[in-house]
């Protein structure tokens, strides 16, 4: 129930537009980063371990005295944290536009509307090169910012899901092959790893499952080894083989086009491969909620049999 109202509340209201938390925990990343900073790992472990652990240890804190005092006080701070951790509406908040931009044959506002999501050179790219990015990031996105919070939250309670968002959002940070973040960022790209590694797989394997579920485990099995990230590749090859779309391919970064592996296989993108990636992650949502629903209720039967 905390897990079905936190999904309720994201729906309903979509991620806070003023004082985000994980906008106020950038800022203070960026203010460790500045006094911390050194070109070596042990830097970055002791800079990651001074951002991330005293937060988790203040959610565990609060949730304990939470529980002392009332399970729903708990249930509804847990509810809570979940909900900030989620953002599957802001997923499609960004990715429509996208979509809608390129049904109008405008070119200009789709590559202005992707280029909130990505990190590459949208300016360059065509319709095709648009869609693919736009589906790309709503694929990964879909496991970052929904179904990694959602099992991380189910193992752990709310300081799994906070040391999960926290460490995801470090990554995003420090976690760049870059002159300066190769070894400063070291650890936060290995620990995003191993937060992500089981999260990526059953997000892979929900693609899967609610696409076309052949081509979906063919693009996974042959096409993910080759991506450079462990787990963003089973997560897109899987997610475009369900779709039936090729994604992936060279793509414009800083001036430079990088020969990124081919995923999926089928047609190529256009605005109907966002909306239905959207549909993916958003099914994926609903089955894994109802999963969730139904596994408590068989547990509870079982202990009070």
């Amino acid at each position: 129930m905390v897990a079905l109202a936190a999904v309720a509340l994201d729906t309903t209201l979509g991620e806070p537009r003023r004082a985000h938390p994980l906008v106020a925990f950038g800022r203070m990343a960026r203010a460790i980063e500045a006094r911390g900073y050194a070109d070596r790992r042990i830097a970055g472990v002791l800079a990651w371990s001074c951002a991330v652990l005293p937060v988790v240890a203040i959610t565990w804190w609060a949730m304990y005295e939470a529980r002392s005092a009332s399970p729903w006080l708990a249930a509804a701070l847990g509810a809570g944290v979940l909900y900030l951790a989620i953002g599957h509406r802001s997923l499609g908040e960004h990715a429509r536009p996208v979509a809608q931009a390129l049904q109008a044959g405008d070119l200009g506002a789709a590559r202005e509307a992707v280029g909130r999501m990505v990190s590459r050179d949208t300016a360059v790219l065509d319709e095709s090169q648009v869609a693919a990015a736009a589906t790309e990031s709503v694929l990964e996105n879909g496991c970052d910012a929904v179904f990694g919070a959602l099992f991380w939250f189910a193992v752990l309670g709310a300081p799994g899901v906070v040391l999960y968002r926290l460490a995801n959002t470090l990554d995003a940070m420090w976690g760049y092959r870059t002159p300066r973040y190769e070894n400063f960022g070291w650890a936060a790209a290995r620990i995003d790893d191993a937060l992500n590694y089981i999260p990526a797989r059953l997000t892979a394997l929900t693609y899967a499952l609610l696409g076309d579920t052949t081509r979906a485990w063919c693009c996974w099995r042959m096409q993910a080894p080759a991506w450079d990230s462990p787990n963003a590749g089973p997560v897109m090859a899987a997610g475009a083989g369900a779709l039936r779309v090729q994604l992936g391919g060279a793509a414009p970064y800083h001036g430079v086009w990088e020969l990124r592996p081919l995923l999926g296989a089928g047609a190529a993108p256009g605005a109907d491969s966002i909306t239905r990636a959207l549909k993916l992650v958003r099914d994926g949502v609903l089955l894994w909620l109802g999963v969730w629903c139904a596994l408590v209720l068989v547990a509870h039967r079982w202990l009070h049999a």
